[in-house]
C-alpha cells in the first residue's frame, strides 16, 4: 500500500510537464486496451464466421440456396461476403450473356477481391493506432524523464550543499514516465503482432477460397444459363444438382 501511495505522491508532486506526459502516456495506454479488447472480439468472431461458412459451402448443398440464404439474412461479412459479390457478379453477367467464359469469370474474380479488399481493411482498422502507441510511447516517456532529470538538477542551483537526497525525489518523479511508457508500448506491441497475424491468416484463407470458388466457377462457365455452379462435400468432390442461377438479387 506504502508503494502505491508513493507512487501517487511522485506523480502529484512532479512538475506540470512531467504530468502531462503522464497523462498522454495514460490515455494511450488506455485507448490501446479498448482497442486490444474489440478487436480480440472482432477477430474472434472473424474466425468462427469463417469457419462456419466453409463447412456450409463444402457441406454437399447447392451454391444458389446458399447465396440466396446469404442475400436473405444481409449485411454478410469475411469469407461469406466474398462469396456473395463473387457469386452476384458471375449470374448477373451470365443471365446477360455478357461476353465469354473468360470475362464472366474475370468479372467474378475482381468482385470477389474488391469484397476481400474491404474485410481486410476492415479486420485492419485501427491496428496502425496500436502500432503508434506501441513505437512511440517510450520515447514520450524518454521525453518526460530527462525534463524532470533536468528540472531536478536545475534546482540544485540553489542549494549550498548537493546530497542524493535533495536530488532523488527529483529522478524519481521523472522515471516514472519512462515505467508508464513501457506499461503504455509493450501490451500495445505485443497486441499488434498478434493481430497482425491472425489478419494476414484471414487473408491467405480468403485468397484460397476465391481460387477454390474461382475454379468451381470455371467449370460451369461454359454451360447454360440454368445450370448453376455447384459443390461437393468436400473439395474436389462429386459436384450436386441446382436450380438456376438467381439473377443477382440487388445491385450495390
Amino acid at each position: 500500500m506504502t508503494g502505491h501511495l508513493s507512487l501517487i505522491q511522485l506523480v502529484v508532486n512532479a512538475s506540470i510537464v512531467v504530468q502531462i506526459v503522464i497523462g498522454l502516456l495514460m490515455l494511450a495506454s488506455l485507448t490501446s486496451w479498448a482497442i486490444i479488447f474489440r478487436k480480440r472480439l472482432l477477430l474472434s468472431r472473424a474466425r468462427r464466421e469463417a469457419d462456419r461458412f466453409e463447412n456450409n459451402f463444402w457441406s454437399g448443398g447447392d451454391l444458389a440456396q446458399l447465396y440466396r440464404a446469404i442475400e436473405t439474412h444481409g449485411g454478410a461479412t469475411g469469407m461469406a461476403s466474398v462469396f456473395e459479390m463473387g457469386f452476384r457478379e458471375f449470374a448477373r453477367q451470365r443471365q446477360q450473356g455478357a461476353g465469354t467464359a473468360d470475362v464472366m469469370l474475370e468479372g467474378a474474380r475482381r468482385a470477389m477481391r474488391v469484397a476481400q479488399l474491404k474485410e481486410i481493411d476492415r479486420l485492419e482498422h485501427s491496428l496502425a493506432t496500436l502500432a503508434t502507441v506501441g513505437s512511440t510511447s517510450p520515447y514520450v516517456g524518454l521525453f518526460g524523464t530527462v525534463w524532470g532529470i533536468m528540472s531536478a538538477f536545475s534546482a540544485l542551483g540553489d542549494v549550498r550543499q548537493a546530497t542524493l537526497a535533495s536530488v532523488a525525489p527529483g529522478i524519481s518523479e521523472a522515471l516514472v514516465t519512462t515505467a508508464i511508457g513501457l506499461f503504455a508500448a509493450i501490451p500495445a506491441v505485443v497486441a499488434f503482432n498478434r493481430f497482425a497475424d491472425q489478419v494476414g491468416r484471414l487473408e491467405v484463407r480468403f485468397d484460397a477460397f476465391m481460387e477454390e470458388f474461382s475454379t468451381i466457377l470455371q467449370r460451369h462457365s461454359n454451360r447454360g444459363i440454368a445450370a448453376a455452379p455447384t459443390v461437393g462435400a468436400a473439395p474436389g468432390g462429386p459436384p450436386m444438382a441446382a436450380p438456376a442461377v438467381p439473377t443477382g438479387g440487388r445491385s450495390r
